[in-house]
């Protein structure tokens, strides 16, 4: 039994500081995954925070002990498109003055507009290999589709991508 897979054991029998040190190793990703997302540091935050609390609240529901971080990631996954469902509902008139200091608004443009101007299932995909290292077989277990079949959708968003950056 590897650490990882210890720690889950001692969490699920109810060991607050494995749980704790098991997020640890989990956050930052976690955090990236979410941003990516959401594309709103707070909000990213906030999905995060309600993520570990499920999933604190659920442990002893998790059935395999080494599963901790496809897991969590589902729990967060899913509070994000709840979150995006969200967005689409409300509607917000903005300020007259947006402040910005317009290096920041305008770093990386191009790279986020592309990847945002993908299919949802597209972004999902990449935002699981590429900011959060699952494999195409862990992805393809978490989204319920075939590692091929996934493997060839990241291709085709990756052409994509490039595709749109060209232009």
């Amino acid at each position: 039994m590897s650490t990882n897979d210890s720690l889950a054991a001692r969490a699920r029998a109810g060991d607050a500081e494995a749980f704790a040190e098991l997020y640890r190793q989990v956050y930052q990703d976690l955090y990236r995954f979410a941003l990516y997302t959401l594309k709103n540091p707070q909000d990213a935050e906030d999905a995060v925070g309600d993520a570990v609390a499920d999933a604190f609240a659920s442990i002893k529901k998790l059935r395999d002990a080494g599963a901790f971080r496809p897991w969590i990631f589902r729990i967060l996954s899913n509070k994000c498109r709840r979150k995006l469902k969200e967005y689409l509902r409300k509607t917000r008139e903005l300020p007259e003055e947006i402040p910005w200091d317009g290096k920041e608004l305008f770093e990386n443009y191009a790279v986020r507009s592309a990847f945002f101007a993908l299919d949802s299932q597209d972004r999902l995909i990449l935002s699981l290999h590429l900011f959060a290292g699952y494999t195409s077989r862990e992805i393809g277990r978490e989204l319920n589709m075939n590692e091929n079949t996934v493997r060839s959708r990241e291709s085709r968003a990756l052409k994509k991508l490039a595709d749109m950056l060209k232009e």
